[in-house]
């Protein structure tokens, strides 16, 4: 039971940043790459989406 709460977290975590990849103005080729890394590693893809993921919003100058 104590790795099911934390696998469920996973998968929330997962889905979340495969859907804001997938949304983003990022390339083509860039989504496949960002969502195949989050589903082969799911932890440790979902942690490089977070240090450097596609970002979507204003560039600051």
């Amino acid at each position: 039971m104590e790795y099911g709460i934390l696998g469920l977290i996973v998968l929330i975590a997962d889905i979340y940043a495969i859907y804001q990849v997938l949304t983003s103005g990022s390339s083509m080729l860039a989504k496949v790459i960002w969502t195949l890394a989050i589903i082969i590693l799911p932890v440790l893809g979902f942690i490089a989406w977070l240090i450097a993921g596609p970002r979507g919003g204003s560039v600051r100058t």
